[in-house]
């Protein structure tokens, strides 16, 4: 709160401050050094620096050149006047500007400055010819600039005193200043490590730090960073002379406070509050004054709305702050996660650089070993060549020798006993250096070459790369669908994300609150699964991922597949003797052969019915009805194989029949216009028929397991019609088990 009550011209606790048309406040002393007069000779100034109403008087009595000890002092009594002459209803409303809004401030842009960086108005030069004001004269019009904001009030003749004083700050700063010096009635150094600590000599402004004179020398000294802080005397102890205290003169905390008075009427307390000029006012300036015509109101009740506005908007301003304080707690949690973050991340490079090292370190043993065993090889092959030709070139030498000697005798019968052999031997020799036999084996060049550029290139080009984990995928609700035993999930990554994503993973559960398996993994936004079961409900969610890894989860969508199956015959799946029509409902054949036809869905969990029209029936043929597997044999009847479990049926009777084994033959067969019914109950795995409604024979098959689609096998003679999508009828309708 202190900042709120230091004067932002001499940056100390407010003196007898006034509140300025802007509603900012500034100390009465303060205010006498930025007030700046404008001569009369100005007169070519903006009218919006000039009081309304006549001008002011002259100068009071002794102002001239002697009245004072200088032009400032004579300045200052001016601002200060008190003078009420050339007084009437109009002079109370000299204190606003002459502007648009009548606000009562305006803004201007002056070229200089004060040292204090307050805002002051430039003087222009007289134009020629202007006579000089006399030096005793006041001024025509005098301007304040405020601080804060650096808007112009322009003042009357009544100078600064026109303004009113703020008592309330006034108040507030006198109990500050008495709390602030009780709480250090008996200051000691904060640093001291002595017992007791010694008195403290000065207060830091900035550190809110007491100190000693020995800590301040060795704790805070005015150089470097220390030297813009702001020392203070300590708080003085509230019974000191001057300390704020009772004696002296002062007024003491738990005194009564004067009320105030009416600044048009001295001897009036202010009694009401004026909505229009927003300020108290007393019952003379009601009778007498300018606010006789105005929208007044009861003091007591205005202090009260308006504390009780004050309150609200505290409110919010407590609001912010708090989010300010949480904002900063978490701005320093980032700065620690940052801290933490940046060594992890420093320690993560460094072990990548020295696993790179290590890995062109062992590369590069790998390498000396080749260059080693190169060499070796080399050097062998060398040596073998020279120990090999030496050996030859001792043989070739010494027959030469031998037979230089035998050349040398005279013996012509001792010479051919052996010339034969001799010459044998030397043509053996001769042969012995063929072509290469004298060229080295291996080149003194080694045939290994370092391919490094691309390692080196690699190496400059290492860096950081900018990609992050994709963002979390969101899923198209109004896209996702389900349709009998398939359901179909849509998604997209959310707007503005620049990270880039290669594909996606959705992945399901079993229906039964299991575990999720992936059921597709690509680049599509779009999937549709098949073969679930039905009245089941699944739970699906979907993942993205990039080079840099996988991102989260998305939300998990909850998706119910149909209670009772819609399917038609599947034409991809038919013999080609097959004809269907109807949207896939209706089905016949161009053979006199049996052939079989599946139903598009496929079950493996649940009840499920569906009934098959006879359309047409002629000349008494065995149309076979049932469930199979998807890879049954389509060119005979439906049951002969292993794949498929089926009733056949003619006019009279009908028979169940699986791997071409007939069994329970039961009377009652079909005609143009009956109805087979297949009750498939892979709760309790078993299969069962009826025809018009009636149960045909027992319950067909038992123990069955596994995936099954609806089956019809039929030749020209017979034409049916298929039926989904239907409840189990209640005479048969089986309890379901729990989770279906």
């Amino acid at each position: 709160m202190e900042e709120e009550l230091k004067c932002p011209v001499c940056g100390s606790l407010f003196r007898e401050p006034i509140i300025l048309p802007c509603s900012h406040n500034v100390c009465l002393p303060c205010a006498r050094t930025i007030a700046v007069q404008t001569p009369e000779s100005e007169q070519h100034l903006p009218p919006l620096l000039h009081s309304r109403g006549p001008a002011p008087p002259a100068a009071a009595p002794g102002a001239g050149p002697g009245a004072g000890p200088g032009a400032a002092a004579g300045s200052a009594a001016c601002l200060d006047s008190e003078s009420a002459a050339g007084g009437g209803g109009d002079h109370a409303d000299k204190l606003s500007l002459h502007s648009e809004t009548d606000s009562g401030y305006g803004s201007y842009t002056p070229s200089l400055k004060s040292p204090n960086g307050v805002r002051v108005l430039p003087l222009v030069p007289a134009p020629p010819g202007a006579a000089a004001a006399p030096r005793g004269a006041g001024p025509a019009s005098s301007s304040l600039t405020c601080p804060q904001c650096h808007r112009s009030a322009s003042l009357d003749q009544r100078g600064l005193r026109g303004f009113q004083r703020n008592r309330l700050l006034e108040a507030i700063v006198q109990r500050y200043q008495q709390g602030r010096a009780a709480a250090a009635a008996a200051a000691k150094c904060q640093l001291c490590d002595r017992s007791p600590p010694e008195p403290a000599a000065v207060l830091c402004e900035q550190c809110e730090v007491l100190y000693c004179a020995a800590c301040q020398l060795r704790c805070h000294p005015a150089r470097g960073p220390f030297a813009k802080h702001r020392l203070a005397p300590p708080p003085a102890h509230p019974g000191a002379p001057g300390g704020g205290g009772d004696g002296g003169g002062g007024k003491g905390a738990g005194g009564g406070r004067k009320l105030p008075t009416c600044a048009e009427h001295d001897l009036e307390n202010y009694s009401m509050y004026c909505v229009s000029c927003r300020s108290p006012v007393c019952y003379q300036c009601l009778e007498e004054g300018k606010h006789n015509k105005h929208d007044v109101k009861a003091l007591g009740a205005m202090w009260k709305q308006h504390k009780a506005q004050l309150s609200q908007a505290l409110n919010g301003v407590s609001d912010k702050a708090k989010e300010a304080k949480e904002f900063l707690v978490q701005l320093k949690n980032l700065l620690q996660q940052i801290q933490e973050n940046g060594l992890d991340y420093e320690a993560c490079l460094v072990a990548q650089c020295d696993a790179l090292v290590d890995a062109l370190t062992r590369q590069k043993a790998k390498l000396l070993t080749k260059v080693t065993k190169e060499r070796e090889h080399k050097l062998k092959v060398v040596w073998d060549q020279i120990n090999h030709c030496t050996l030859k070139l001792r043989q070739s030498t010494g027959l030469m020798e031998y037979c230089l000697e035998v050349i040398k005798e005279n013996d012509p019968s001792g010479f051919l006993q052996i010339s034969d052999a001799l010459i044998k031997r030397v043509q053996v020799s001769q042969e012995q250096w063929v072509k290469g036999a004298l060229e080295p084996k291996v080149s003194a060049e080694f045939d290994l070459t370092l391919d490094s550029e691309p390692l080196l290139q690699s190496i400059h080009q290492l860096d950081f790369i900018q990609m992050k984990l994709p963002p979390v995928p969101l899923l198209q609700l109004e896209k996702c669908c389900t349709r009998n035993n398939s359901v179909t999930l849509a998604w997209r990554m959310p707007p503005l994300s620049h990270n880039p994503v290669e594909g996606y993973i959705l992945e399901l559960d079993d229906g039964d609150g299991g575990q999720f398996r992936e059921v597709y993994v690509g680049k599509e936004t779009l999937c549709t699964i098949d073969g679930l079961h039905f009245n089941s409900t699944y739970n699906a969610r979907v993942k993205a991922f990039n080079s840099s890894g996988v991102g989260p989860y998305s939300k998990t969508v909850i998706l119910q597949t149909s209670d009772v199956a819609w399917f038609a015959f599947d034409p991809s799946s038919a013999h080609r003797d097959i004809v269907l029509s109807n949207d896939n409902q209706t089905a016949t054949c161009n053979s006199y052969d049996d052939r079989v036809v599946l139903g598009t869905a496929a079950f493996s969990k649940g009840v499920h019915y569906w009934e098959l029209h006879v359309d047409r029936y002629d000349n008494h043929p065995d149309p076979a009805f049932g469930i199979a597997r998807i890879n049954v044999v389509k060119d005979m009847m439906l049951g002969k194989d292993d794949k498929a479990w089926a009733m056949y049926v003619d006019n009279n009777r009908s028979w169940f029949m699986h791997c071409n084994s007939h069994t329970n033959r039961t009377e009652g067969g079909v005609s143009k216009g009956a109805t087979v019914g297949v009750l498939l109950d892979l709760n309790k795995h078993n299969l069962t028929f009826y025809i018009n409604g009636q149960q045909q024979g027992p319950p067909a098959f038992e123990n069955i397991e596994g995936v099954f689609m609806p089956a019809l096998s039929l030749n020209r003679n017979v034409q049916v019609t298929l039926h989904t999508g239907l409840e189990v009828p209640q005479s048969v309708k089986q309890p379901k088990l729990p989770n279906n």
